[in-house]
């Protein structure tokens, strides 16, 4: 068995596995107090932001949730945007689960050109790996980078995220978690790294930020 073949095996063991858990799983679940997503600052390090209402479709293909989409504008260069998308589940017992954007990207025209992973580092928080991609749509090219969190830890890989969160559902009895996603336009006179420290540097002013709208 190959090295790839074998990781999915093992994927397709740990996302059947949570699936069937989280339905047997009946004892009553801890809910922690956290602030809602419509209330995470519009305003960072540099940069304003506004909301943008998901419409209804999508809101009911994500299912029970928290969910927030905001675009942040350079205070310096106002052309210069960051959309900040995360979707927090707080149980996923019930068939609401996190899903990768992956799925989605092709079916809103987006084409992955190119993936990998990076570490991302936050103040006061250790390393954690994130998904990168870039995506194009004809002449457009955007930055993708998306993580799993819960519980303050991040993962980049979708059957990690629920090896936790079974582990998680017997040791605390919670099964809460969340989706983050930052995305920048890759512009005509910048190159792809640019786009990445862009997005990189939001990641900074965000984690530390997270524990009051995704509980620790």
């Amino acid at each position: 068995m190959t090295t790839s073949a074998l990781r999915f095996f093992l994927a397709a063991i740990v996302v059947g596995g949570a699936a069937t858990f989280l339905q047997m799983h009946t004892r009553a679940e801890v809910f922690p107090a956290r602030l809602p997503l419509s209330s995470f600052p519009r305003h960072l390090n540099g940069w304003n932001g506004s909301d943008i209402p998901l419409p209804k479709d999508i809101l009911e293909v994500l299912g029970s949730g928290d969910f927030l989409l905001n675009t942040y504008r350079n205070q310096e260069n106002p052309g210069v945007l960051v959309d900040l998308f995360i979707a927090y589940f707080p149980s996923q017992r019930t068939g609401d689960t996190l899903h990768s954007p992956q799925n989605c990207l092709p079916g809103a025209g987006w084409t992955p050109v190119e993936s990998s992973r990076v570490m991302l580092r936050a103040p006061g928080h250790a390393p954690f790996p994130a998904n990168r991609y870039i995506v194009a749509k004809g002449d457009s090219r955007r930055l993708v980078l998306y993580w799993y969190w819960a519980h303050n830890r991040g993962t980049a890989a979708e059957y990690w995220a629920r090896y936790y969160l079974v582990s998680d559902s017997i040791r605390i009895n919670r099964s809460d978690g969340a989706l983050i996603r930052l995305t920048t336009p890759i512009y005509p006179t910048e190159s792809s790294r640019s786009a990445e420290d862009r997005l990189v540097r939001m990641t900074a002013d965000i984690v530390p930020l997270l524990s009051d709208y995704i509980p620790n």
